[in-house]
């Protein structure tokens, strides 16, 4: 998903405006999840990017989406561009702690 969202609407409430925005991203964001994973792939993840313009969007957190959109009306911007696109990924596994334990509570 790439697109620039105007932050105002002819016939709606400015808040239920951005709350109809925020439910469409999430939506996107399950719709994408539902997919069948590639062969070799744990999960989808997501590369995101924000800001008022495409030239100015900056990576960002999927998790952060919501508190950028809130920031942009609250800065009264008359639009946000946001870009989503989804990735499948594997888990890393975790490093493995050394088996000594003497080490570990400085014995």
């Amino acid at each position: 998903m790439k697109k620039t969202i105007a932050l105002t609407h002819p016939k709606l409430n400015p808040a239920r405006w951005v709350d109809a925005i925020k439910y469409d991203i999430k939506k996107y964001l399950r719709r994408e999840r539902n997919k069948t994973l590639p062969k070799g792939a744990d999960y989808w993840t997501f590369d995101c990017r924000f800001g008022a313009t495409e030239n100015t969007a900056e990576v960002v957190f999927t998790s952060d989406l919501n508190k950028h959109i809130d920031t942009a009306v609250a800065e009264q911007w008359s639009e946000f561009y946001v870009e989503i696109l989804a990735r499948a990924a594997n888990h890393e596994p975790k490093a493995q702690q050394l088996a000594n334990e003497d080490d570990d509570w400085g014995e």
